[in-house]
């Protein structure tokens, strides 16, 4: 049973990531079909980013009332049903209503599963887990090329992805009776730094608090304010990159629109193949090394991106490189939080580090939309940069105080 509901988390994963890079592969063309500005792609990745901000703040209080399962199950179905409104759509102002309840669904899914999967599994896991929601981002882009260039347009597109997360909400809803409370083993969590938390060895009295902690109690804990700044950083970086990194192509390097709207899975290629390959490093290396390998990768993908090699390599490797260095991060991140912070405060946690990587993810893209527009969006290496910058700051302060 054990081993059925770890293949259905790898599935919801899957479901996770299959909507994430649509928008960005698509919006050369949407824009122009919907009579849009280039930059106005950040309005609706802002009104994804709130509703998931909303729901993953209110994950706690959720998942302790009706579960990690249902909140999985009624969170993708969310997710579904706006894909296909998104096909639907007549103009940019429905396809920004839509966007509401995707980002509701988003949020839900991803507050409760990493929590999860933080408490109960390895670190392997983790990093497995999240080369599925690779896995689904290298689908997303794909299908809406084939929709491309097929003449379907981009509402096929769409339209494809939400009838296979209709699919998995029917499967998470017959897998619900596997959703039981488990005893959280108490070296998983704590193994990827060698220590061991406050609550893993308090068995199921850790892992489901009695009361919700609330945004002022996490921001009261030492060290906690760091590691959100980190997913703030992170997302900022992965989520600029794949919303702009499609344009970047077509108007920094000169790649044509449906070549790049496809291309533009090398960067979800690289995440994908990286946290396969994590997934056993993570046997030998410490979550803080892996994160350290993560953002030392980063740095090189941003610094060959503008490179003006033959065939648009540059662009292509740089952006691969960059999918590599964001592998690790962001699971050792989340896997590390209840080694730091104890399983008693980790729903909590993860609720608000879900929060804050929401913020990022809703606000700097679209800051680098409006760069873009008014100034050259060839600056998009440089922006990633000063994230990259910020974040290694931060997880160096966390490993002052906590490590």
């Amino acid at each position: 049973m054990v081993n059925l509901l770890l293949a259905v988390i790898y599935l919801a994963f899957i479901s996770l990531g299959l909507p994430d890079a649509l928008l960005g592969a698509a919006w050369p063309t949407m824009s122009q079909d919907l009579g849009a500005p280039v930059s106005w792609a950040g309005g609706i990745s802002m009104t994804i980013s709130a509703g998931t901000i909303v729901s993953a703040l209110l994950s706690d209080r959720m998942t302790l009332r009706f579960g990690a399962g249902r909140v999985t199950a009624v969170s993708v179905g969310m997710t579904a049903a706006a894909l296909l409104g998104f096909s639907v759509a007549p103009n940019y102002w429905a396809l920004i209503g839509m966007a509401i309840p995707y980002g509701l669904g988003a949020g839900g899914v991803d507050a409760a599963l990493n929590n999860y999967v933080a408490i109960h599994y390895e670190s392997r896991h983790m990093s497995w887990l999240h080369c599925m929601w690779g896995v689904g981002t290298l689908v997303g882009p794909y299908v809406m090329g084939y929709a491309l260039s097929n003449g379907q347009g981009w509402p096929w597109g769409y339209r494809y992805i939400g009838l296979l997360q209709i699919a998995l909400t029917v499967m998470l809803v017959v897998s619900l009776p596997l959703w039981k409370s488990r005893k959280a083993t108490g070296g998983d969590a704590a193994e990827g730094l060698g220590v061991v938390s406050a609550g893993a060895v308090s068995g199921e009295a850790a892992v489901e608090p009695r009361k919700p902690l609330g945004v002022k109690g996490v921001l009261a804990i030492r060290g906690a304010k760091e590691i959100l700044v980190m997913f703030l950083c992170y997302c900022a970086i992965e989520q600029t990159a794949m919303l702009w990194g499609s344009s970047y192509m077509v108007l920094a390097d000169g790649v044509d629109k449906v070549t790049a709207a496809s291309r533009i899975a090398v960067l979800y290629f690289g995440i994908t193949i990286g946290r396969g390959l994590s997934g056993f490093l993570t046997m030998r290396l410490s979550d803080p090394a892996m994160i350290r390998l993560g953002q030392a990768l980063i740095l090189v993908g941003v610094i060959v991106m503008p490179l003006p090699l033959p065939n648009h390599f540059g662009v292509y490797a740089g952006l691969a490189v960059l999918g590599l260095g964001c592998a690790p991060v962001y699971p050792c991140i989340i896997h590390s939080t209840p080694a730091y912070f104890g399983e008693e405060n980790s729903q909590a946690i993860v609720g608000v580090q879900m929060a804050c990587a929401y913020v990022g993810t809703m606000l700097m893209p679209p800051l680098f939309g409006l760069i873009a527009q008014y100034a050259t969006i060839r600056l998009l290496p440089l922006y990633l940069f000063a994230f990259l910058a910020l974040m290694v700051f931060m997880h160096e302060s966390l490993r002052r105080k906590r490590g």
